[in-house]
C-alpha cells in the first residue's frame, strides 16, 4: 500500500476517533419523562441563578423526545433567546449529551464541522441532559445571556434533581 495513504487513513482514524470521544454520548438509557412538578422545580433554581447575577434568560424544560414540558421567560430577555432555550433543551435530550460537547467538537474544526449536517441541533452550550437515577428523562435549556452563563443557569437547574 502507499506510504501516503496509509498515513493519511491513519490521521483522518485518529481526527474521527476524536471527534467521536468529544460527542459521545451518554451511556445513560431514557426513563420516564420529567413531569410539571418536577420541572417547574428544576427551572426554579436556573431563573434564580439568573436572578442572581442580574441575568435575563429564558428557560425550557422538555422530555425525552424533546417535546416542551415547561416554559419560562423574564421580563426583557431577547425574543430571539425564546425559541433557543427550545432549542438546547430538545438537542441535549434528543443526542443524549450538553450541548457544550457539540460546540466543542464544532469549534474543533476538522470532522467535527459534520456536525453542521445534522438536523434539528443547536451546538451551543446551555443545554443540559437531566437525570434521576441514572436515566435521562428530559433536558433543561437556557438562552439569554453568552452561552457559558446559559449554561451556570441551566446546572444549576439540572443539579438540582440530584440529592
Amino acid at each position: 500500500m502507499n506510504r501516503r495513504f496509509v498515513l493519511g487513513a491513519t490521521v483522518l482514524g485518529a481526527m474521527v476517533l476524536g471527534v467521536t470521544a468529544a460527542v459521545a454520548q451518554m451511556p445513560n438509557p431514557y426513563g420516564a419523562p420529567i413531569g410539571l412538578d418536577a420541572a417547574k422545580k428544576v427551572a426554579a433554581p436556573a431563573i434564580a441563578e439568573a436572578l442572581k447575577n442580574k441575568w435575563t434568560v429564558a428557560v425550557a424544560i422538555v422530555d425525552p423526545a424533546g417535546v416542551l414540558v415547561y416554559y419560562e421567560k423574564m421580563d426583557n430577555t431577547q425574543v430571539g433567546s425564546a425559541d433557543i432555550a427550545i432549542e438546547k433543551a430538545r438537542t441535549a435530550a434528543r443526542f443524549k449529551r450538553p450541548t457544550k460537547a457539540l460546540q466543542d467538537a464544532l469549534a474543533a474544526g476538522g470532522g467535527g464541522l459534520r456536525i453542521l449536517g445534522l438536523r434539528d441541533l443547536t451546538p451551543v452550550e446551555g443545554g443540559i441532559p437531566l437525570l434521576i437515577d441514572g436515566k435521562i428523562v428530559g433536558a433543561i435549556g437556557v438562552s439569554g445571556m453568552a452561552s457559558d452563563q446559559d449554561s451556570e443557569c441551566a446546572k444549576v437547574g439540572a443539579d438540582s434533581l440530584h440529592p
